[in-house]
């Protein structure tokens, strides 16, 4: 896999670059963008060797597409229209279901390897590139048998030279699991967000008083709004579901709390210590 396209070099794409290029030093590493600025960046951060466009790809050997994923709904057919029958493309989106349904019956749905890592920061562009992201890190691949052997064989083997761990699974298991893992957590940054703004308005000095965990917790809410959007549109009836459990439970622990039940609001907190042990073992 010399000749490597990625479309989109943000905090995924830049960071799949870097990880890449270093154990492949002889790859030629493609960037496209529909902003030439981001391109004179990547080039400037020394992330890709050239900037290319979408009619280049029917040199390469792999395209990697890590653009927001209604972009990438879009794009997927062309791309595949356009790459050639040795190469492959890959996604990096959050979302697998309406991706891998829009090329289900491409004639190069062999060619398409559906693809999610789950790495990443609050930050976005290329700047938001950083080495060794991946390792360690999960990426869950989907329907892999649709993929031609030896192209699915290519890509775990470089994606796993980046140190990251591969997990199968298929869209519609992906989509309902990560809507929890990962959905819901921006949601409830996003929103705790807003409401400490909104509480801002009126008492100016609750920043003065904002400590490790108020920006642990609100971390999230500086993702970028243009990928994240889309996702919660694509995955929009997992996330109802989660956010339905979600307050759920807040408004139950609202009400231990109004009845002074603290014995029990220790007993929700104390049982719900046992992520501590969940999280070591992923870990």
């Amino acid at each position: 896999m010399k000749n490597i396209y990625i479309i989109g070099i943000g905090l995924i794409g830049g960071s799949l670059a870097i990880d890449i290029k270093k154990n492949n030093p002889e790859a030629i590493i493609h960037g496209i963008s529909r902003k030439q600025t981001t391109l004179d960046e990547a080039l400037s951060l020394n992330l890709i060797d050239k900037k290319a466009t979408l009619d280049d790809i029917e040199n390469a050997d792999l395209v990697i597409v890590s653009i927001p994923v209604d972009a990438t709904v879009k794009l997927l057919p062309n791309i595949l229209d356009k790459i050639p029958d040795s190469g492959l493309v890959v996604d990096a989106g959050s979302t697998k279901v309406d991706i891998c349904k829009v090329v289900e019956n491409h004639p190069k749905r062999r060619n398409f390897l559906a693809m999610h890592p789950i790495a990443g920061t609050e930050h976005s562009g290329p700047s938001a590139a950083i080495p060794n992201l991946f390792i360690g890190k999960t990426n869950i691949v989907c329907e892999v048998e649709k993929t031609t052997f030896k192209l699915q064989e290519k890509a775990l083997k470089l994606f796993g030279d980046i140190g990251m761990r591969i997990r199968y699974m298929n869209p519609e298991a992906h989509d309902k699991h990560i809507a929890y893992m990962s959905h819901l957590s921006h949601i409830s940054s996003f929103m705790l967000g807003k409401t400490v703004i909104e509480k801002e308005k009126n008492e100016r000095d609750i920043f003065d008083m904002a400590g490790s965990g108020f920006a642990s917790t609100v971390r999230l809410a500086k993702s970028s709004p243009e990928m994240w959007t889309p996702i919660f549109k694509q995955n929009k009836e997992n996330v109802i579901e989660t956010l339905k459990e979600y307050i759920n439970n807040l408004n139950q622990f609202k009400e231990l709390m109004e009845k002074d039940d603290f014995e029990e609001v220790y007993n929700e907190m104390k049982n719900t210590n046992h992520i501590k042990q969940i999280l070591n073992g992923i870990a």
